[in-house]
């Protein structure tokens, strides 16, 4: 399956994550319970991020556990608007709102920014623009740094 590319006029731009989310990003990958899936993208863009205290950041940024809307351009030019949540495994419930920072769409949007893109990969060799239109709720926007 091919990659999510950023389209920020760069391949890789800068990504701007939390301290606090890398932290515990990076002890979920490592638990016995998600060391077997192939996480390697989302190592990587672990890997390439500036990290900030989650107090610093800004506030149309996605982090864990934000809310966002979100915009799906497909291949034939049909657009969708989506609000999601971007959660850890143990607070998936299959709905669709809420998506897993191991799901691949999921990896994708952490760190995205109101504005941002990204082209993502579709069944059948389609592709679609998934872009982010507001963020509704980000927790160290309101004050809760600890979810």
């Amino acid at each position: 399956m091919q990659e999510p590319i950023a389209m920020n006029h760069e391949k890789h731009p800068t990504l701007l994550l939390s301290r606090v989310d890398v932290e515990r990003i990076e002890a979920l990958l490592d638990s016995p319970a998600y060391r077997g899936m192939n996480t390697a993208a989302l190592r990587e863009e672990l890997e390439r991020a500036e990290l900030a205290e989650p107090d610093a950041l800004p506030p149309d940024l996605i982090t864990m556990n934000t809310t966002a809307l979100v915009q799906v351009v497909d291949g034939d030019k049909s657009e969708h608007q989506y609000e999601l949540t971007l959660v850890y495994p143990r607070d998936s419930d299959g709905s669709g709102e809420k998506v897993s920072i191991l799901a691949p769409v999921g990896s994708a949007l952490l760190g995205l920014r109101v504005g941002d893109s990204i082209d993502w990969p579709m069944p059948g060799g389609r592709s679609a623009r998934l872009r982010v239109l507001a963020v509704r709720y980000q927790p160290e926007a309101a004050g809760e740094l600890h979810r």
